[in-house]
């Protein structure tokens, strides 16, 4: 039997298929008897569940990031939409299908991938060159980038987000480069492409919901992203002290701020350039999506946005990840990161 996508769940509906735990609580009822909370997900939202019978060994099969196999029946309950669950099993997902259960990019990743290889191979000066392609050529960070996600919130906080981040910065550093002939396009485009290449390090993103590891919290993406750069450098034959110096300096200063987690301030052009494209395409990101959030037609306002410090007046868009009115909602919006606040407090 084929999953039934959450979005598409409606009352008094039987449940058999497969998702993702996001959270797992136990509980007991006034009468002292356990019972499990529940919230499962998929690509297309999230729906809470309740597991009344056997709860205590059931647990274990059910801890929040695991996939399961259940049956329920969909019931309303003071107006929200949750899962009575009946049975559930653990089982184990093929790496290629997780895009079936976490919030994905909209993007084909391996077409995303592609392109951004063609871009890495374009860069003209071959010590650049190189080096982005030290990168993009080894398998194993391809895979990581083709599924991380680019913050835990805000913007790009998704599967694949940080490949379509990437790509996005790379698209507009090689545009605005061909405008401005002052810029040196090679070095904007390897740091496009690898402004943000420490977050492979420093986001935990084989479970869900994201988080930091440990090395993200203690260190920090832009630090990270030095230690991979000069390990791939050494790997070089005699690269230019002078580039990887200035390539450094637009990864430590691409926050644009010290306040925003940028030990350098931009001090050369392509530093300015990247700061202002890398913010530009996250945040075009996050207004699109909240007109996703939004639906609809024509322009509406939405919640008032601490991370802005605004309201916004944004444009809806029909999706069907909208969530529809049952409390099902992907990743929370109300987790803000100190580090993450550089994107939208400028």
């Amino acid at each position: 039997m084929e999953t039934l996508q959450i979005r598409d769940i409606k009352d008094n509906q039987t449940v058999d298929g497969t998702y993702l735990v996001r959270e797992m609580t136990r509980g007991e009822t006034r009468t002292g008897n356990p019972f499990l909370s529940l919230t499962v997900m998929d690509s297309s939202g999230e729906i809470g569940g309740r597991v009344w019978e056997n709860a205590e060994r059931l647990a274990e099969q059910c801890p929040a990031g695991s996939f399961i196999r259940l049956k329920a029946l969909a019931q309303s309950y003071k107006g929200t939409l949750q899962l009575r669950i009946d049975h559930l099993e653990q089982i184990e997902v093929p790496e290629k299908e997780l895009g079936r259960f976490l919030p994905s990019t909209p993007g084909d990743i391996d077409v995303m991938g592609a392109e951004l290889i063609r871009l890495a191979k374009g860069i003209e000066d071959q010590d650049y060159r190189n080096l982005a392609m030290a990168f993009l050529g080894d398998s194993k960070i391809l895979k990581s980038l083709k599924k991380a996600p680019a913050a835990k919130a805000m913007h790009h906080a998704y599967f694949g987000g940080l490949l379509e981040h990437t790509l996005g910065v790379a698209r507009l550093a090689k545009n605005v480069a061909e405008l401005y002939p002052a810029i040196d396009r090679s070095l904007l485009l390897t740091g496009a492409i690898l402004h943000d290449i420490g977050k492979l390090i420093e986001f935990s993103y084989d479970t869900f919901p994201y988080d930091y590891s440990d090395q993200g919290r203690l260190v920090g993406h832009m630090v990270l992203g030095i230690e991979m750069l000069q390990e791939k450098g050494r790997a070089l034959p005699h690269f230019p002290g002078e580039k990887m110096t200035h390539l450094k300096h637009l990864i430590l200063s691409h926050h644009g701020r010290h306040e925003f987690g940028s030990p350098s301030l931009p001090m050369m052009l392509e530093a300015f350039v990247l700061n202002f494209l890398d913010d530009l395409d996250a945040k075009i990101n996050y207004i699109r999506d909240l007109g996703r959030k939004t639906g609809g037609e024509g322009y509406r306002w939405t919640d008032y946005q601490r991370n802005l410090e605004r309201f916004l007046y944004v444009q809806g868009e029909q999706n069907d990840d909208v969530d529809n009115g049952n409390g099902r909602q992907n990743q929370a919006e109300n987790e803000i990161d100190p580090r993450q606040r550089n994107l939208w407090l400028k």
